[in-house]
Parts: structure tokens; C-alpha cells; sequence
């Protein structure tokens, strides 16, 4: 796969992940997407339920699995390192546009925040959630976790390194500031629906479940540094430990172990 073609592929996989995200958060508004979460003619709930069920799980096996060492390690056989990350990218990707595809509106009111006020709050958390999902990519290397980076160096024909471990901003305060962010926009909205409470629900499971196999896999990498920052900082609430100092350099963390 010539350097062209690995720096083109992972540009595409690039933008398939960046549609998909504004995607999400159209999907999950109902604002500005040809079918949004609540959107469509509403089936049984029963049916409805094992579906998006079954969705969430398969979002779930794809980016755990694919995140795995022993995957990726097989996965490099078949395809050139360099393209490891924008693959799993691009994976994500599809599998976020099939969830958005099948998913069955379960448009049941669950509560309603009627006052203007409140309504504008909870768009401010969702807002708020957004920003620091974002804020948070950047604040490790936002380039190497979806990819970009590698196909960079590939391109460049020079050798590739891990970003080094850095414990700088939010990450001094919540190990996991992305999924943090992520569980704000889950949650916050001012109508509550049946469809986007199972949404909410299943997606916080996974990362609760998820997490704990990536905390197990960067603690086998970076070892007892690792530990002492796990130890002395909280997962994902603010307050529950105490801040970390910062630290600008250290051991190269592998993509998506920060």
C-alpha cells in the first residue's frame, strides 16, 4: 500500500468519523438530521427495544474488540500498521451510521422540562459535555487518536512513536474526561424519552464495562506509573481524588490509552 494511498485512506477515514460525530449530535438533538432519534413512525416497544438493544451491543463488540492488543495484533497481519488506527476509525464509523440507520424511535415521554430556563440548561450540559469531548481529544493528541498522525509519519517515511503518557488539563482531574464529556451529552437534554433513555443507558453500561478492560491494557503498557495515577486520580467525577500533578512527559502510550 504505497504512501499516496495510506495518507488518502486515512484522510477518508477521517472525515467518515468527523460526519458521523456531527451526525451523533444531530441524532441525539432531533435538530438537523434527516432522521433524527425520536423521528420516524414508532413501532412496538418490544421490537423496538431488542433492536436498539441490539445495536448498542454491536457498537459496543466493534470498538471494544478492535481496541484490544491481541486484535491488533492479528488485525496488522492483514492490513499495514500505519492504517491500524483510521481502520478502527472507520469501523466506528460504520457502525455508528447502521445504528443511526436501524434505530427505532420509542418517542414515549419520560418527563418534560417545561420552564424556558430549564430547557436552556440542560442544552448548556449538553453543550457543555460536547465541549469537553472535544476540548479533551486535543488536550492528548488528537491527531494520533483517530489516526491521522500515523499515515503522517508514513508519508513522511519516518519512524513512528507513541504520543508520550501526559497527565496535562482535565486529565489531571478525571482519568477519562472524554467519556465524562460524552456521558453529559447522553444525559442531558429536556425531553426525556423511552428511546433516549435506552440509548443513554445502554451507551454508559458499555463504557462503565469497557473501561475497565482499557485501564487493564494501559496499566500493562505504562506499568506502575500508571497505577499511581489511577490511584490518586477519579475515573470520571471531578472531586473524588485528589489532582494529579502534571506531568509533560514520560512513557509512549499506545493510541486510544490515554
Amino acid at each position: 500500500m504505497g504512501r499516496v494511498l495510506i495518507l488518502a485512506y486515512g484522510l477518508v477515514c477521517y472525515t467518515a468519523f468527523f460526519a458521523a460525530f456531527l451526525y451523533l449530535i444531530g441524532f441525539l438533538t432531533n435538530i438537523g438530521v434527516p432522521r433524527g432519534m425520536d423521528e420516524g413512525a414508532a413501532g412496538g416497544i418490544g421490537i423496538a427495544l431488542v433492536i436498539n438493544l441490539s445495536l448498542i451491543a454491536l457498537f459496543g463488540i466493534q470498538h471494544s474488540v478492535m481496541a484490544r492488543e491481541w486484535f491488533k495484533r492479528w488485525w496488522v497481519r492483514i492490513i499495514p500498521r500505519p492504517v491500524e488506527r483510521s481502520t478502527y476509525v472507520l469501523a466506528t464509523s460504520l457502525v455508528l451510521s447502521v445504528l443511526f440507520w436501524l434505530w427505532q424511535p420509542m418517542p414515549q415521554i419520560l418527563w418534560q422540562l417545561d420552564n424556558p430556563w430549564l430547557r436552556f440548561a440542560a442544552w448548556g450540559v449538553f453543550a457543555a459535555g460536547l465541549l469537553v469531548v472535544l476540548l479533551s481529544t486535543f488536550m492528548i493528541d488528537h491527531f494520533d487518536l483517530f489516526g491521522l498522525r500515523q499515515i503522517y509519519y508514513r508519508f513522511m517515511e519516518r519512524p513512528y512513536r507513541h504520543p508520550r503518557f501526559k497527565v496535562v488539563s482535565l486529565y489531571r482531574l478525571v482519568r477519562h474526561p472524554l467519556y465524562s464529556g460524552f456521558f453529559l451529552m447522553l444525559w442531558a437534554t429536556p425531553d426525556m424519552t423511552l428511546g433516549r433513555l435506552v440509548f443513554a443507558a445502554g451507551m454508559t453500561a458499555y463504557v462503565l464495562i469497557a473501561v475497565r478492560y482499557e485501564e487493564r491494557d494501559i496499566e500493562t503498557h505504562l506499568g506502575r506509573r500508571y497505577v499511581q495515577y489511577r490511584e490518586s486520580v477519579p475515573r470520571f467525577i471531578p472531586g473524588l481524588g485528589r489532582v494529579h500533578e502534571k506531568v509533560d512527559s514520560g512513557e509512549a502510550a499506545p493510541s486510544g490509552m490515554r
